[in-house]
This record gives structure tokens, C-alpha cells and sequence, in this order.
């Protein structure tokens, strides 16, 4: 008896129509046409919208009438077979979370080939065992089957909805839309005609949640820009084209007008490729606000642990989005106080302030326009260096008259890592003895892995000492600060320095923000105060009765800030080391000379609740805003007036009994990585280098960062 054996050309047939997606012969829901025109529909039950109003092609030659699903399938081969159709549509489908198997229905094939191009027989076959209804092709392409079209070569493949009317079909870019179930936007946004934005404050009947509309990734495959495909959202101090910006206030939307340009800032993500797809909530005026102090907007919450923790402050939106939404690629927030920095820490990812005037803030509410500083979040550590190496440009670095600094300089390339951590036990005082474990395994891996010295240090000591320099021992409360380990020059007076901060923060929004809004506020309303929230409305009721601060007194502010940038930056972190380059400028040298200093920047591995009742006599959890009893003040506040770089990162997770769920959850342990003004570069190498020996990794979405 014979055996008849198969032929290997048989087999590979018979694998790939296996192994072939199917298209779903889903219709078109209509669910809704937005203010603007689009339109809303459903596909497979999954929420879209189709930019009809400005449709990206149109073409003649097409029959049937209505709304189509639509693939774009373009190849850069001369020679198109099944086994190139099923390869691209394949990464497609893998690549692209907007495109499904739904979109198959009709298909446009072409190629970017120069020269003779064909289709074969077997392309079609496949196809139609696919399931594909209508197969149109490109005039360039040499084919028997299809129908032949003109008109969509210059569309980037993707899915589309093809509007068929008389023959003539336009095909709209297609958005997904997402549920923000965190509550973390205030509106989604969309590209406008104009080079600006329209608003997409949209909610479908089953999703009570905002939809947050987010562009095929496929569209931008073929764009070389660095953010190409990025999807990027914004928190509510930048001005968008055509968006309103509310500062978190609904007071101010009242009285401001729709933003007529963008801020430089946001722009530079734009020209870089990115995908900017909603603004996100902000504490009102990018105050400090506790979760219960939230009136005007909805607190957003924290998909980590119980899902009842903290977001933290001003960037809350932004920090618990990143932790929440696989579909969303980087948020980007303000810091002045340390609105990216406990954001980061609270959802565990990672979030920075970068050194004082890195990027232009104009067009951008202020808190204090000589503290503010632009930040970014990530999950990744080498995609926030990536990030960030391409956003923060010179050419938009901020003017020293209104940092109060001397002009800022970093260098780019070749920066050498720091050889010195310090470690300063009063200010990682770790409350859970688990999270203090991950703590001391950071700092053994420092020495052990990347062979960095480290050196012991008190610095609340070494402030007290520089401030009062005949005593040997100075007592805070209970606790006696030994001698300082480094003999430093003196430093400013820590009280002048705590009150030139204190004005600094509050002076450039009261005349920018507060007074504008009082007196429109006032003029529109019979003489009324607008209404703000707790967390501001005391400071500005004080201070319509009584600020007298004067320009003069502001400058001095400024020169207070720089005389403690100065010594912080130069003697505490470069440890004392003076280069013969310019004494403005900052080298990669002096980057390598200085020291990387950490503190504790997040709960200590403790909870922190959204809730008040939950914190309030809870040995177990805790405030946010928690001062080490043996310190003068926060870490945070260090970086805030010294301008320097203040990176935070997640270094793991530990678990808590939860009060909400009632059973055991995980909180992320985050520390702050701070190095000198001027050598974010150098901390950005440090923390690639950090993930590429393990200590570092790529934070997950969802309740459990790992």
C-alpha cells in the first residue's frame, strides 16, 4: 500500500488559511452624531468615532450606499501574494489596538512599489475565504479580481469607515473610544481643521464614564518622527487650540476664553508626532489639595491596591492615568511643589521635575512661575528617558529673569553616571520594615551593582550647622542632630528660605489668576467672590484684604532662592567641586563629580487613602504630606527652590491590609532620585543603567504595579 505524502506547497496553503483572521460581518451602529459633526458609532460592541467632518480621501467607482468598515492595506512589495496580504494584515491586528477583525469587511489594496506591481490570484482567494465582502485595488497595481479605484493611495493604511454615496466613498480616520473608568480626564480632544483641537466630551448610554477618543496606531507606522504613534494627554493648565482651559475651575472657564494657540510646551509633542488625546484633571489652580477638598471636579482615582488609595495632588489625573490605561502612552504634568513627583509615587510609576527652566511654561496657568516646572509619567524606565531626551529641547529653555537661576545648561552626550549616592537615614524613614527591605536592597545594588560609593550623611544637620555654626549640637523637638559629616560653606537662613518659597508659590498666581477671576468674578455677579476651593479660597480671602507684597520684595525672593540653589546645588550635591569651565555653565564633569542624593518621596509603603476617615488615627496608614520628625522639612521641597533634577521611580510593591476591600491589596514603594541642576541627562543615563541590571522594570497597569 502507498502512502500519498502531502506536497510542502499544499501544507503551507492549508497553514495559512488556518491560521487566517476572519472578517466579522458586524454592521455600522450609528449611536450619535457630537456638536461637531462626526460620528459616533459601534462596531463588534466596541465604541468609535469617525472624523466625517474631515474626511481623509474620497474616491468614485464604489457601489452600495451607507457607512463601511474599511481596512487600507498598503504593501511596499512589487509582487502581492496571499502570504504578503496575510503578513500585513496580521500586523496589523497586533499591532493596533482600533483595528479588528470588524474592519476586514471591505478592503483597499496598494503598494508604495515604483515599479510594475501585481496582484495574483491567490491574494484574492484569500481574501475572499477570508470572509472580505469587497476587495478594491489600487490603478497601480496589475491584477486580475477587484474592483480598481482611484483616489485612496495617499491614505496610511488602517481602518477607516468608508461613507458611500452615489458611487463616491469618503474615508474617515477612525478613533477608538475608551472609558475612562478612573475618572482621570476632563474631556478627550481631536484634531481640528484649523491646526488646533476640538473638545470630545462625550458620554455613550452604557458607559457612564468619559469616552476618551485614541487614533489607529497604524497611521503613523510610516512617520519617522520620534513621538510618531504617540498617545499623549495633557493635564488642565496647558493651553490646547480650541480647548478651554478650567485650571481645575469651573469659576475660570466662566471667564476665560477658548485657547486660540498652544502652549510651546505641547506643541514641541505635536512636531514631534505625537498624539495628544484629552486634557486631565488637575487639584483647582494646581493647589496642594487634599482628595476631600475636591468640590468643582471629581477626584480621580487610583487603580492601584483597593483602588481607594490616593492620586495625590496637582498631576493626580495624569499619574493615575498612566497607572490605569494600557491604551495611553505618557501624561504629561506641572511640578512646583511636588505635583509629579507624589502623583508617580502614589500610582508607581515613573515622574519627573526636571531642573528649574528646562522648557517653556508659557501659555501654562501658574502656581509660581519661578518654581513651576513641566514634567512627564511612564511605565517604562528606558521610554522616560526616551521621552524625555527628545521633549526637553534649548531651544525652549525658560529665561533666567523669570527663574531666578543662572542660565541653565545640560549636557547631552557622553555625561558620565554619578560615582557618589549619599544616604541620609532621617529622610528614608521607611514606617513599613517590608518596604524598608527594598529600600536597603536599592542601596546594596547601588554598591554592589554599579559600584557606586556611598557616604552617610545627615543633611538636617548639616543646615542646622550652616545656620548656626558656633554650636556643635542643635536639638530639634526631641531629637539632637549629631555634627555634619561635610564641612560646607553657610547656606541662607532656613527660615528666609522657607518664607522666599512661601511667596514665591503663591505671588505670580495671585496676579495671574486670582485677582482676574475676583474682579470678573465680582463684575459679573454683583460684588460676589467666585467660588473657589478650600484648599485656595482662605489665602485669597486674606490676601484681597491684606497683600501688600511688593516687586522689590519678590526680587529679593528670587535672590533667595538662588543663594540656596547655589550652595545646594554646588556644595551639597557637586560636593563642593568647581570646575574651570564658566561658572554659570554645568559640565559633564561636574555631572559626574556630584553625588545622587534619595528620599523617601511617597507613603513609606503605607497607605494613603482618598478618603479622610480612613486615614484619620489609622496607625497603618497615612497622609501624604508627611514630614520625617527628625527633619526640618520635606525631601520635595529641596528640589522645588534649588531648581535641581528630582526623578521619582518605582522600586516595588508591598502588601497592606485594606479598609476598603478587606482583604490584602499591594501599594507601590517609590523612591525620589535627585542629582543636581543641569544633569537630568546624567540621571536619566543612571536610571537606564539602573534598569539594565534589574533594578529597575517596566510597571504594569492595574491594582498590582509588578
Amino acid at each position: 500500500m502507498s502512502i500519498i505524502t502531502p506536497s510542502l506547497a499544499f501544507l503551507a496553503v492549508a497553514s495559512l488559511i488556518q491560521a487566517r483572521p476572519f472578517a466579522r460581518d458586524d454592521p455600522v451602529q450609528h449611536l450619535s452624531t457630537i456638536e461637531h459633526g462626526d460620528m459616533v458609532f459601534s462596531l463588534g460592541d466596541i465604541p468609535y468615532l469617525a472624523l466625517t467632518t474631515t474626511p481623509s480621501a474620497e474616491s468614485s467607482g464604489f457601489s452600495g450606499a451607507g457607512n463601511l468598515p474599511f481596512t487600507v492595506i498598503k504593501s511596499d512589495q512589487c509582487s502581492i501574494t496571499a502570504d504578503v496580504v496575510d503578513g500585513l494584515i496580521s500586523k496589523y491586528l497586533e499591532g493596533d489596538d482600533v483595528i479588528s477583525e470588524s474592519f476586514l469587511q471591505s478592503l483597499y489594496i496598494s503598494t508604495s512599489c515604483e515599479g510594475d506591481a501585481s496582484m495574483d490570484g491567490s491574494a484574492f482567494d484569500y481574501l475572499e475565504s477570508m470572509g472580505a465582502k469587497s476587495i478594491y485595488t489600487s490603478s497601480h497595481l496589475t491584477c486580475e479580481g477587484g474592483v480598481t479605484v482611484e483616489g485612496p493611495d495617499g491614505l496610511e493604511p488602517g481602518p477607516y469607515i468608508a461613507s458611500i454615496k452615489n458611487g463616491v466613498a469618503s474615508f474617515s480616520a477612525v478613533y477608538r473610544l475608551y472609558e475612562d473608568r478612573y475618572r482621570t480626564f476632563i474631556f478627550g480632544s481631536i484634531p481640528s481643521s484649523n491646526n488646533g483641537f476640538k473638545p470630545f466630551p462625550v458620554n455613550v448610554a452604557e458607559y457612564q464614564d468619559p469616552l476618551i477618543p485614541v487614533p489607529s496606531r497604524i497611521y503613523s507606522w510610516s512617520d519617522e518622527r520620534p513621538f510618531a504613534g504617540f498617545r499623549i494627554a495633557v493635564k488642565d493648565l496647558y493651553d490646547m487650540k480650541g480647548l478651554q482651559t478650567s485650571g481645575g475651575s469651573r469659576a475660570w472657564a466662566t471667564i476665560t476664553p477658548i485657547a486660540n494657540e498652544t502652549a510651546p510646551a505641547i506643541q514641541r509633542l505635536i512636531d514631534l508626532g505625537a498624539h495628544l488625546v484629552g486634557k486631565q484633571k488637575t487639584a483647582q489652580f494646581a493647589s496642594g489639595a487634599n482628595p476631600w477638598d475636591w468640590y468643582d471636579v471629581q477626584y480621580p482615582f487610583n487603580p492601584r491596591g483597593d483602588e481607594w488609595l490616593t492620586c495625590s495632588a496637582s498631576s493626580s489625573g495624569a499619574g493615575c492615568s498612566i497607572a490605569a490605561y494600557d491604551w495611553l502612552d505618557h501624561a504629561i504634568g506641572s511640578d512646583t511643589g511636588s505635583s509629579v513627583r507624589r502623583p508617580a509615587a502614589v500610582s508607581g510609576t515613573y515622574g519627573n521635575r526636571p531642573s528649574q527652566g528646562m522648557i517653556s511654561l508659557d501659555n501654562v496657568q501658574p502656581l509660581g512661575a519661578a518654581q513651576d516646572t513641566a514634567g512627564v509619567f511612564a511605565r517604562d524606565p528606558h521610554a522616560f528617558a526616551y521621552f524625555a531626551r527628545h521633549w526637553y529641547t534649548p531651544d525652549l529653555h525658560q529665561d533666567t529673569s523669570l527663574t531666578g537661576l543662572e542660565r541653565l545648561t545640560v549636557p547631552e552626550s557622553d555625561v558620565p553616571l554619578p560615582r557618589t549616592v549619599y544616604y541620609t537615614p532621617e529622610y528614608l524613614p521607611v514606617r513599613n520594615p517590608a518596604a524598608d527591605a527594598l529600600v536597603q536592597d536599592f542601596y546594596n545594588n547601588l554598591t554592589s551593582l554599579l559600584g557606586m560609593t556611598q557616604k552617610t550623611l545627615n543633611l538636617t544637620s548639616i543646615l542646622l550647622e550652616n545656620e548656626a555654626q558656633d554650636q556643635a549640637n542643635t536639638t530639634i523637638g526631641n531629637y539632637t542632630a549629631p555634627p555634619p559629616e561635610l564641612d560646607l560653606p553657610g547656606t541662607v537662613n532656613i527660615s528666609t528660605w522657607s518664607n522666599a518659597t512661601s511667596l514665591l508659590n503663591t505671588y505670580t498666581q495671585w496676579f495671574e489668576v486670582a485677582v482676574p477671576l475676583i474682579d470678573a468674578w465680582s463684575s459679573l455677579y454683583d460684588g460676589r467672590f467666585p467660588p473657589v476651593d478650600p484648599a485656595r479660597r482662605p489665602g485669597w480671602v486674606a490676601r484681597l484684604e491684606n497683600y501688600n507684597t511688593t516687586p522689590a520684595e519678590y526680587d529679593a525672593a528670587l535672590g533667595t532662592k538662588r543663594t540656596f540653589s547655589e550652595w545646594f546645588n554646588t556644595e551639597f550635591l557637586g560636593q563642593g567641586f568647581e570646575s574651570t569651565d564658566e561658572p554659570e555653565t554645568t559640565t559633564s564633569e561636574e555631572c559626574g563629580e556630584s553625588a545622587l542624593w534619595i528620599y523617601d518621596i511617597g507613603t513609606g509603603g503605607l497607605p494613603s487613602y482618598r478618603e479622610r476617615e480612613l486615614i484619620a488615627g489609622n496607625e497603618f496608614a497615612t497622609y501624604l504630606n508627611y514630614t520625617p520628625p527628625e527633619t526640618l522639612t520635606s525631601g520635595v521641597n529641596f528640589c522645588s527652590t534649588a531648581g535641581c533634577a528630582d526623578f521619582t521611580v518605582p522600586i516595588g510593591q508591598v502588601p497592606y491590609f485594606s479598609n476598603v476591600t478587606r482583604v490584602e491589596e499591594m501599594v507601590p514603594v517609590s523612591l525620589s532620585l535627585v542629582m543636581r541642576r543641569g544633569c537630568d541627562y546624567s540621571l536619566f543615563g543612571l536610571i537606564e543603567k539602573m534598569a539594565d541590571v534589574g533594578m529597575l522594570q517596566s510597571v504594569k497597569t492595574g491594582r498590582n504595579a509588578f
